[in-house]
């Protein structure tokens, strides 16, 4: 890898985990007025958004890993798409963990440096196992956005309205994955991989 490619690789990193992330798309849910929610209630909420937000940490590290390995240009751009709207989620939760009174997470680095490493290694198994675990990732993300849902206060329509956008981007991610080629993971690779993103979410919702 040139030495400028690699500058610029670190300064995606550098401004994933310290700059303000940006939005190309309206915050969904920002122009709904204030739930009013009780102290544990917003606790609540913002611990699922900072989960959401340390998902979104990791979507860019993995997406990076995979772009730096393809082999395929166009795989590298739908790669590069699906990484811009990963972004605008990025800075949706970001926002909403602010006005929930919230932090993100102090492990986002840990959770930055894991993923690459992850997309990195799915990407050097080849494109149509990257793809296989790109879809599989956003699947589970999937359900993982439909658990939130389910949990979030009926009246946090700010956060709901996010979490329900993140989600159908998401699933038109694995849809692209699978169109372009995705091969389906072994089962065994599919529960490792929930086991790793519950570990995170634990962790997440406290730190």
């Amino acid at each position: 890898m040139r030495t400028d490619h690699i500058i610029i690789e670190f300064d995606r990193a550098l401004r994933t985990l310290f700059a303000p992330a940006t939005t190309t798309r309206e915050v969904p849910g920002s122009r709904a007025p204030e739930a009013a929610l009780s102290d544990e209630e917003k606790a609540h909420a913002g611990a699922l958004m900072r989960i959401n937000h340390v998902g979104e940490v990791c979507a860019q590290a993995l997406y990076q890993g995979q772009a730096l390995t393809s082999r395929d240009p166009q795989l590298r751009l739908a790669l590069a798409q699906a990484a811009g709207e990963e972004t605008d989620h990025l800075a949706w939760t970001e926002h909403r963990l602010a006005e929930l009174g919230e932090r993100t997470s102090l492990l986002n680095p840990l959770w930055y440096l894991g993923a690459l490493t992850i997309g990195t290694a799915a990407g050097k198994l080849g494109d149509p196992w990257s793809l296989g675990f790109l879809a599989e990732t956003e699947r589970q993300v999937e359900a993982h956005l439909d658990s939130h849902l389910r949990d979030l206060p009926m009246q946090d329509i700010k956060s709901r309205a996010i979490v329900e956008q993140m989600r159908s981007d998401e699933i038109a991610h694995a849809e692209t994955a699978v169109r372009l080629g995705a091969r389906e993971l072994p089962a065994v690779m599919k529960r490792v991989m929930k086991l790793a993103s519950l570990l995170m979410t634990r962790t997440a919702y406290h730190l």
